[in-house]
């Protein structure tokens, strides 16, 4: 009879000791890092406005934020910032300085691997730099909740090996015809030639969300009729002067304008992507921090 009064108590102290708060920040260390690239088909659709505000959003959301600027010859995130980093992604891939040594601190907490600007040499990372930076990346040990990398416009191979290597694909776009037909050759190349399957999307500087809508279903048309892939709209950001006046001041419009219809909509934004659920299936060994999602796969 005793042993059988004894289990209630020590359940109930067991579930405290799996909730007290040491435990449940180790379970969310070991949580895979959410590795997303921001991408685009062309440029001036406002991707890295987009990256700036959702590490800024995040991070006030409790995520551990690390921006991996992967625009290697005309950095803009340090930019967007008004940060002036001494060093930067260039002097790693010439091995003169180790990632946690070019590591810069951004506002609300957010790290930032910046890259560096006018250095053409690296606009072709060949295999030993991609090596180099996969085993960077690896060795932070899961410091990170997301990463989020800003890459170059267009579809290049620094773009093709950033977005392979992310875990998840955020393609931006705009309204502008051009805009939507870079994105769609960016989604045709990124399926055809490296097997990706899915892609969010976001589409900025619209007027209304009808012009949003009409966009994804342009895009989901001509995907469904000839590529094997889906395509989530995740959400869209409204054209706005404000913003503008964010980036000549080098300070993020969510801090600046935190009312503001724009602001609004990005923190929509990212409920959004912290809310979806996560995928813990590794791409293949390309992909940054594959090796501790084979881990945490595997418990």
């Amino acid at each position: 009879m005793a042993e059988h009064t004894g289990r209630p108590t020590d359940q109930a102290g067991t579930l405290r000791a799996m909730n007290s708060p040491r435990l449940t920040e180790e379970r969310t260390r070991q949580a895979a890092t959410r590795v997303v690239s921001v991408t685009s088909g062309k440029g001036g659709v406002g991707k890295t406005a987009v990256v700036a505000n959702l590490a800024v959003l995040l991070a006030r959301m409790g995520k551990r934020v690390l921006i991996l600027d992967a625009d290697l010859g005309l950095a803009n995130i340090d930019v967007v910032f008004g940060l002036a980093p001494s060093h930067n992604l260039n002097h790693f891939f010439t091995g003169e300085q180790g990632l946690e040594t070019i590591l810069t601190d951004g506002p609300e907490g957010i790290k930032i691997l910046p890259a560096g600007s006018g250095v053409q040499r690296f606009t072709r990372l060949d295999s030993e730099q991609k090596m180099r930076l996969l085993e960077g990346l690896d060795a932070m040990n899961n410091d990170f909740d997301f990463v989020l990398i800003d890459t170059e416009a267009g579809i290049s191979e620094n773009v093709t090996y950033f977005n392979t290597a992310a875990q998840e694909i955020l393609v931006v776009t705009t309204p502008d015809p051009t805009a939507i037909t870079d994105a769609y050759a960016l989604m045709k190349l990124l399926s055809n030639q490296y097997h990706e399957k899915h892609f969010n999307l976001i589409v900025n500087f619209i007027r209304n969300e009808e012009e949003a809508l009409d966009v994804y279903r342009k895009l989901t048309m001509v995907a469904n009729r000839y590529l094997d892939i889906s395509i989530d709209y995740i959400g869209s950001i409204p054209r706005d002067k404000l913003m503008v006046d964010a980036i000549r001041k080098q300070q993020v419009l969510v801090q600046l304008f935190p009312e503001s219809k724009t602001s609004l909509a990005f923190e929509a934004l990212a409920r959004t992507i912290v809310q979806e659920p996560q995928t813990l299936e590794p791409k293949g060994s390309i992909q940054f921090f594959w090796k501790r999602l084979l881990e945490f796969g595997g418990k």
